[in-house]
Order: C-alpha cells, then structure tokens, then sequence
C-alpha cells in the first residue's frame, strides 16, 4: 500500500464549518508496534481468508480486542467510537482526533482521523474506505445497537456478517511471536509475585502490598520493552474475606496473623494480559484451612496434568469437577477452571470459546494458551473460611504442555510474613 502524505487535508484551525473536513491524516513520527511487520501481514491474511470463505468484501472492526490483534493499535475510547476497516488491499484505523498521530504510530496500516465538527464524522470515514453497498462484516459481540443501525444507514451494506466467532477462532492459535511475548507476561507476573511476598506483613494495608506488586512489573515491563506503550498494569491483593471473590477490588484493610491472602498479578504489554494468583497466609494457617488449600492445589495439579493436545475443554472440567466431588467441595466452586490468553483484559476482550468450563466443546490444539485456575470459596462462618486460588498459564505443545509461570505455589512457599 503506498504510504499517503503526512497531514493530508488536516485543517484543524480552519474558523468556518464549510472549510472544516470531516476527515484528515495526521501522519508523524515513526511506527512503533508491539511486533514485526510480518506478524501483522500473516493476521491479516487470516482475516482476509475469513473474508474469502464468508463473502465479505469490507470489516468493520469495533473492539478493542480485535482492532489491536490485526492493527498493533489499543484505542482509549472515553466515549469516543474507533474502528479497523479491512478489505482486500487495505487496512486503516478510523480515531478520533483527540489522539492526534499516536494511532498512526501504533498502527500496522494507514489511519484516517475523523472530527467533531459534525455529528457522525465517524462513519463517514469508515465509508471513505468500505465504499456503499458493499457486504460488510461486523462484530455482533460489541456493535451496539445504535451503532448498528448507524452502520446501516451510512454504509448501505447489501449484505451483514457477524465475523466475531470466526475472528475469535484466529485469536485462540498463537504464533510463535505471541507466545514469545506471552512469556514474557508471565515473567513479569513472576516478579510481581516475589515483591508481593516481601511486602506482606501483619499491620500493612492491602494496597500497600498492591502497589509493591504493581510498580515492581511495570518497571520490569520498561526494563524488557524500551518502545512499549505502558498502562493498565494491575494487582488484587485481597486479605481475609475480601478473599472469597476473584475480582474483589484492593482495600486499606489491614492484614493480620492467620489471614488468608490472594496474591493476583496482571501485567498487560502491549494489550496482552498475563496472571498469576495464589493462595497465601499470613504467618500461620490452621488445620482446616491447610486442607481446602492442599485440596484445592492438588486439583491444580491435576487439571494442569490433563491440558495437552485432543481433548476438549468441557473434558477438562469434569474430571477437575470429579475431584472435587469425591472430596465432597465441589458445592464451592464458583466458576470455571481456565480461560486463553492474548489480546484480553478485565475490561475488553476474551476468548470465550477456549474456557475449561461445561458448556465448551473446543479441543485443545498446539499453539493455544490456557490457564489452570481452580478456586474454592468457603463462606465465612465455616472451618477454613476464605477463596482458594491457584494460576498457571500453560502453552499447549505436540506432546502436552509447557507452564511458563514459574513462581512456587502450596502452603511451604506461600505462609509468609
């Protein structure tokens, strides 16, 4: 694709509506992407084999996901709508003009800045590139309604395909770039680990130890990614009954002797999520909890030990489930035991036909990435009260898997403070 001129049409300052554009490029500075060129060129040709089959001529992607997997480009929209226009010889991000050139430099292709000097610039831009009348895919897991019928009436497709499914499906096998970055994350959710660990004391608030953890990775994250975009990097760290959820927020609740404790690390480079979780007690842990943790960690092991090429998700957890069932805890399972890794994060994003859960049929293939994450949650009131949790990522190679999360997991390592 030829490279187009740097600020073409870009007419910000103009005073008058007539002279105002719709649309400029706003072309500066260098492109700086998460991977090579290639990488982004191989994705493309993917989607645009999903195209071929499907008979769509234009995609118009909406998410956050899915537009930084096949651009390089995670958009902050703070109410502002972002697309990825993709045909057969293009692919151009559609942004707002707030962000001036960053979407230029973090994207694969061409980009196209849209204004708001009139309502619905937005569309007319992604028209400039899909043309009218033309079959148009589309993401029914995040198109809004009004969107949609916006879509509608600016683009008159003759023909709509949801190609969210088909999408996600391209996302589930990693390449070997990804993987590489993947571990990296994992790394980082590593080092995150250990400073949690020596933060941890009785008398420190849960953020205390949240913020050891968080600073530690994102400064491991500048150290390995120099060029990198840096945001989003987080950590739960949830003490005594604020334990007994996985996504329970930090809090300034103090930690005391005998507290159960949930390490969660989350590093995110470049829009690529990666965890680790672990159970965790201050100082000292009594019989009946020692016990729902060694339960809950040999169940950890054995779901690790079924992740490997040919067998089904749905398989998977039934015989995690059957586990916990002949040890009469499954009644404390709150969710399932896995969930892929990539382009994901707790606001945007997931892979959902590669969970470790009943209703998903998906077979495990080389290339995937899948975590092993059982949780119990015991209610308070009852011997061993508190949420159990244990998290590796593991990648799935010809002959099983590899677990790329090295920090140590049970009782031994984790009493600590």
């Amino acid at each position: 694709m030829t490279k187009r001129p740097q600020h073409e049409n870009f007419q910000q300052g103009d005073s008058t509506m007539a002279t105002r554009p719709q649309q400029y490029r706003f072309h500066q500075g260098e492109k700086v992407l998460p991977f090579a060129a290639s990488e982004y060129d191989a994705r493309l040709g993917g989607l645009r084999a999903i195209m071929d089959a499907q008979g769509v001529e234009a995609v118009v992607l909406t998410s956050m996901h899915n537009i930084a997997y096949y651009s390089g480009f995670l958009y902050c929209a703070f109410g502002r709508p972002y697309a990825l226009v993709v045909t057969a010889t293009e692919d151009v991000t559609i942004s707002a003009g707030i962000d001036a050139a960053q979407p230029w430099r973090r994207s694969h292709g061409d980009n196209v800045t849209y204004t708001d000097w009139q309502r619905d610039n937005y569309w007319r831009a992604i028209l400039s590139v899909t043309g009218s009348g033309k079959v148009v895919g589309y993401e029914g897991d995040h198109l809004t309604l009004l969107q949609s019928e916006k879509l509608k009436s600016f683009l008159s497709p003759s023909k709509l395909v949801d190609i969210a499914p088909t999408t996600m499906k391209q996302r589930m096998h990693k390449s070997a770039a990804e993987i590489a970055l993947i571990t990296h994350g994992a790394n980082v959710a590593d080092v995150g680990g250990y400073a949690i660990r020596e933060a941890v004391k009785a008398g420190v608030r849960e953020i205390d130890v949240a913020m050891a953890g968080r600073d530690a990775m994102e400064l491991e994250i500048a150290k390995r990614f120099p060029d990198a975009e840096y945001r989003d990097t987080w950590v739960w760290f949830q003490s005594g009954i604020n334990t007994d959820g996985a996504h329970n927020p930090v809090t300034g609740r103090q930690l005391q002797v005998g507290d159960i404790l949930s390490l969660n690390t989350f590093p995110m480079i470049s829009g690529y999520y990666t965890a680790l979780e672990r159970t965790m007690f201050v100082r000292e842990v009594d019989d009946a909890s020692l016990n729902i943790w060694e339960a809950n960690v040999a169940a950890h092991e054995l779901g690790m030990s079924l992740l490997k090429p040919g067998v089904s998700c749905a398989e998977v957890t039934a015989k995690v489930n059957d586990f916990f069932a002949e040890r009469d805890l499954l009644q404390y399972r709150t969710f399932g035991y896995g969930h892929s890794f990539g382009v994901l994060s707790h606001y945007y994003g997931r892979e959902a036909g590669l969970e470790l859960r009943e209703d998903i049929d998906t077979v495990l293939e080389p290339g995937m990435v899948i975590s092993m994450e059982p949780m119990l949650t015991i209610p308070e009131g009852q011997p061993g009260a508190g949420g159990y949790r244990e998290h590796d990522i593991l990648v799935i190679t010809e002959e099983g898997n590899e677990d790329i999360t090295k920090y140590p997991y049970g009782p031994e390592f984790n009493t600590v403070g």
